[in-house]
């Protein structure tokens, strides 16, 4: 079955500030974006990529992308105001793609996280040979607590923790179905999920989603300063 990367780089990250969108920051002379659609374009087990860019920045970001040589881009569409509304986006593109063709497995990878390698990549791919659903994780080194107006209430053992990252992966039939149900659940606007497994973990809770091991380098760049650490971390490739 064939694998389709979806990189989604359609947010305004206002937590980062600056004029340009987080994603076309640059980072040791490419941008996020570029960054992250390269380490697909790399990856033998991804046959195509969709990238979800906002849609006044859509012509620029197939150019920048064209020109760095980024052969598996199929399209590039615009995105919506939510991550999970540029989800959705993408969903329809690949079923209306994929008209007639069958199932395909996707993996859905934020352009915020640079640095993913190829081992987590051919992991992910490798796991959704077998599993409908998978999540990138890394086990909490640090104790995490549950808070509420600034006090902390619980304190879950952080054996049983993990930090998720992307990329998050699905076959297509089963995160189109999610959202189906998402959508038509008239409570989804008051709890939003924040990710693609938070949406399957809520609406078809008797799908697992297994478990591959991310990686400490699997940065967010969510601030000014995760620039500098993940330039750090490209230091020390060389």
């Amino acid at each position: 079955m064939r694998t389709v990367a979806v990189v989604l780089a359609g947010g305004a990250g206002q937590r980062f500030g600056g004029d340009l969108p987080k994603q076309l920051q640059v980072l040791a002379g490419r941008t996020l974006l570029e960054h992250s659609v390269t380490a697909f374009e790399q990856a033998p087990g991804v046959g195509a990529i969709i990238v979800v860019a906002p849609a006044d920045l859509a012509r620029m970001t197939k150019d920048l992308l064209a020109n760095a040589g980024c052969d598996k881009v199929a399209k590039v569409i615009g995105g919506g105001i939510t991550r999970t509304d540029s989800t959705r986006c993408a969903i329809a593109e690949l079923c209306a793609a994929g008209s007639g063709t069958g199932d395909c497995n996707v993996l859905f990878h934020d352009a915020a996280r640079p640095l993913i390698d190829q081992r987590v990549i051919a992991d992910c791919v490798s796991a959704l040979a077998t599993h409908p659903a998978i999540g990138v994780a890394i086990p909490s080194s640090d104790t995490i607590v549950e808070v509420a107006d600034g006090v902390v209430t619980a304190m879950p053992h952080r054996d049983g923790l993990a930090r998720f990252q992307t990329p998050q992966g699905f076959r297509l039939s089963v995160i189109m179905r999610a959202y189906e149900l998402a959508d038509a659940d008239p409570a989804f606007g008051q709890r939003p999920a924040t990710d693609d497994c938070g949406i399957v973990l809520r609406y078809l809770p008797d799908i697992p989603v297994r478990l591959v091991r991310g990686s400490e380098r699997n940065i967010k760049i969510t601030y000014p300063d995760d620039l500098h650490v993940a330039e750090a971390l490209l230091r020390l490739d060389r």
